[in-house]
């Protein structure tokens, strides 16, 4: 440790906490309830991000990317989603190096009979006793956060 390093204040050290703490919480509390559909809640988040493709394709390197994962990590998660029939994996045409992680028919229904249950779990654990100026103001802050999380390197 330096002297220099500009230590987080009291209100600094107590939204870091609150947020770290609230984040891990809420998905491990999710990915219980998503449980009941035979997802954990990084299924969810690669079903969903599939979902929203017109086609319900996207290449694993955007994925990747999306989620924050490293490309083995979604190559395993994506390997063991395809043992349970909710994705495939196959070659993009024009890049043989490129894979594309597609959404299947059991995929898309087992996520179809999960999602409603789980915004009315987000609604209720996170948007519940919130105005609309705090939604607001927690949407500014998470676009913030991911501007910052652009640049690779802190100062």
């Amino acid at each position: 440790m330096t002297s220099d390093t500009p230590w987080l204040n009291e209100d600094e050290l107590r939204a870091w906490k609150g947020v770290s703490l609230m984040n891990l919480q809420l998905q491990a509390r999710l990915g219980r309830r998503l449980a009941v559909h035979g997802l954990s809640y990084q299924d969810y988040l690669v079903l969903v991000s599939l979902s929203d493709q017109p086609d319900g394709r996207r290449r694993v390197t955007e994925l990747s990317e999306e989620l924050g994962w490293e490309k083995s990590r979604l190559s395993h998660h994506l390997s063991r989603m395809c043992e349970r029939g909710l994705v495939t994996k196959e070659p993009c045409p024009s890049d043989q190096r490129g894979i594309f992680a597609i959404l299947t028919e059991r995929g898309r229904s087992t996520l179809a009979t999960a999602a409603p249950d789980h915004v009315r779990d987000v609604r209720h654990y996170f948007f519940r006793g919130l105005s609309r100026a705090d939604v607001a103001a927690l949407a500014d802050v998470a676009e913030h956060v991911m501007k910052n999380l652009s640049d690779e390197s802190p100062a």
